[in-house]
């Protein structure tokens, strides 16, 4: 008997020593510079003062829907909050695997939740997620490549016309390209050509339409530009730091972790433009409460601390460079300024005032519409090196056979 109240005790003490502890587990802030700085600048805080302990960690969004299917056929919810990406958020939703947060958030009259991306994470005008991490896509170059920049040519406002000069003439006088994108199958190939096929008015991802055909054209014409290896990046980060590749148009926090990797090294610019403006793909994650969860009242703290508009700004800068998509958010960067903020502006830059598209919930499966892209690039383009508008319609007839 004395044991067992002896054992009733310490349970008790390193409860309340301990508190609960919050599972957490995220697509976002893989890389482990991010992973590092959200665990140790972001989350820590929040333990301390909700004497709780947060067990973080990532997966890709993949593996995420397959441990929640797995977690809610056994009825053993172990993870209590995720962090998805917009293209995954409908499956979340559909599978009913997530709560409705639409009375919860709205009691938060602190945060507006910005235009765009707002819109990506509510369905049927309820929220199941809350944005967070929001990107648009950046220029990068080494300063090595400045030597060949073509004469009057000013690279904070460059056009894809003067981009594909440029690195045509790059390749000419190195022997080789130096461009990069990523050439694995499914990764951002169709985000990197999607803003290219926006600035020139295209209904992205269709390629049925003149502003794409116009794209594909102009792509079609620095096919020796691409960097020799390009068909093995599956992230241009690494052939970009070694010098590999020296030219790159990137989402903006992997632009951002470049840049701070040796900001002597780099130049930095929004995306290129074309006839209708700047072009980019925009896109953002979402916090959501996992449905069942045993610990639903620490989750919502959780939740609305993270998307308090200084926490969004200071995980926005401490992760490379992703838009806080908190208007309020927004407006604190004006006030408070480092360097590495340049990334930050030149993403709102775009946000602001680009071509913009987001990544809606309208296909059955978009990882074959990605595809689509990469295969257009590795025939087309890289094989054939030519323009080629009667393949592009045929390749259209496969985007529109994944159209919900």
């Amino acid at each position: 008997m004395k044991k067992t109240l002896f054992f009733v005790v310490l349970v008790l003490v390193a409860a309340c020593l301990f508190g609960e502890t919050l599972v957490v587990t995220s697509r976002l802030w893989s890389a482990p510079s991010e992973k590092e700085f959200i665990i140790n600048e972001i989350i820590k805080p929040f333990e301390e003062a909700n004497n709780c302990t947060v067990k973080f960690s990532t997966l890709d969004d993949e593996k995420l829907l397959d441990q929640a299917e797995l977690q809610q056929k056994t009825g053993n919810i172990t993870t209590d909050v995720i962090v998805a990406y917009a293209s995954n958020m409908p499956d979340w939703v559909e599978n009913d695997y997530v709560m409705d947060l639409t009375e919860i958030a709205s009691k938060w009259n602190d945060r507006t939740f910005s235009k765009g991306y707002d819109e990506m994470t509510v369905f049927d005008g309820k929220r199941y997620f809350l944005p967070v991490g929001a990107d648009v896509y950046l220029f990068i170059a080494n300063k090595k490549a400045l030597q060949y920049l073509p004469e009057g040519v000013d690279v904070q406002n460059l056009t894809w016309e003067e981009v594909v000069d440029w690195a045509n003439a790059i390749a000419i006088m190195e022997g080789e390209g130096k461009y990069a994108v990523t050439g694995v199958p499914m990764k951002s190939l169709i985000y990197q050509y999607g803003g290219v096929c926006l600035s020139y008015g295209a209904d992205w991802p269709n390629l049925d339409n003149p502003g794409a055909m116009a794209a594909f054209y102009l792509m079609s014409k620095m096919a020796d530009a691409y960097t020799p290896t390009v068909l093995t990046y599956d992230d241009v980060r690494p052939p970009m730091k070694t010098g590999e590749a020296w030219m790159a148009t990137a989402h903006c926090a992997r632009v951002g972790e470049i840049y701070k990797n040796d900001p002597t090294n780099y130049v930095v610019a929004p995306a290129p433009a074309g006839p209708a403006g700047i072009g980019s793909i925009a896109g953002t994650s979402g916090f959501a409460i996992v449905k069942g969860t045993k610990h639903e009242e620490l989750a919502v703290k959780f939740v609305e601390y993270m998307t308090r508009p200084e926490i969004m700004l200071k995980a926005s800068k401490g992760t490379g460079g992703f838009i806080p998509p908190v208007d309020e958010a927004i407006d604190l960067l004006e006030t408070d300024k480092d360097e590495q903020d340049m990334i930050i502006e030149m993403a709102i830059k775009v946000m602001q005032e680009g071509v913009l598209s987001y990544i809606a919930p309208t296909w059955t499966d978009w990882g074959q519409v990605k595809l689509v892209y990469d295969d257009i690039f590795k025939e087309m383009i890289l094989n054939l090196k030519t323009f080629d508008p009667g393949y592009l319609e045929i390749m259209q007839l496969r985007i529109d056979s994944l159209k919900k």
